[in-house]
């Protein structure tokens, strides 16, 4: 019996120190692929996305032109690898007239958690904080994501529930739920989950004289 698979899917991740991806499902030809490109990388994201892409592809005997649809972790994650990640990924989209589809890292990281849950997923998200989220299995959420002060995370996990604490998901896992995702409910728009470090400084501010505009 022959198994039917979905179009040509890539996945990217770049929430964390290394740039992940995975194509997975049949080129128009009907050819079975599922391959996986993965370098620790922990600047310059922005300079190797879109070639990485072409080698990953070109290494399968594959072109941009092949692909179905693209998914992209969505965050919580590093601010520049996420905005990296969903850019690329939309512009990609665009060009190629298909769907993109945003997918919050934490659900990327449950994708290789235990089959029976429910298991917690913590991520450290640095300053004695970590952003978690309960799964009741593998891409289904059993309530919403959260950045709580570490102790608290870890408080909320039930006794001998499993907890699934890495910073990189599974690129390939990550792929095959793409494939077969609802683009509808996972929009490319970035989860932050916390503000951004850099904030204005005040003494660096240029005073407006009075009746002043400002120059547009």
């Amino acid at each position: 019996m022959s198994v039917t698979l979905p179009p040509l899917t890539l996945a990217i991740d770049t929430s964390g120190p290394r740039l992940q991806l995975a194509v997975y499902g049949a080129t128009t030809a009907g050819t079975a692929i599922a391959d996986a490109l993965v370098e620790d990388l922990a600047k310059g994201h922005a300079e190797r996305i879109l070639p990485a892409v072409a080698d990953l592809l070109a290494s399968n005997g594959l072109a941009l032109r092949d692909l179905g649809r693209i998914g992209v972790t969505s965050g919580p994650g590093s601010f520049t690898g996420l905005r990296i990640g969903l850019s690329a990924a939309r512009g990609l989209g665009l060009g190629l007239g298909v769907p993109v589809l945003g997918i919050p890292t934490l659900i990327a990281m449950s994708l290789s958690g235990p089959e029976a849950g429910p298991f917690t997923v913590l991520i450290d998200a640095r300053r004695d904080e970590a952003y978690r989220q309960r799964f009741s299995a593998p891409g289904v959420a059993a309530d919403g994501p959260a950045l709580l002060p570490m102790t608290d995370a870890r408080a909320l996990v039930g006794p001998h529930e499993p907890v699934r604490e890495t910073p990189f998901c599974d690129i390939s896992a990550l792929a095959r739920f793409v494939a077969d995702a609802d683009p509808v409910a996972f929009p490319p728009e970035p989860l932050y989950l916390r503000g951004a470090d850099a904030k204005p400084q005040e003494k660096a501010r240029i005073a407006r004289l009075p009746g002043s505009a400002a120059v547009s």
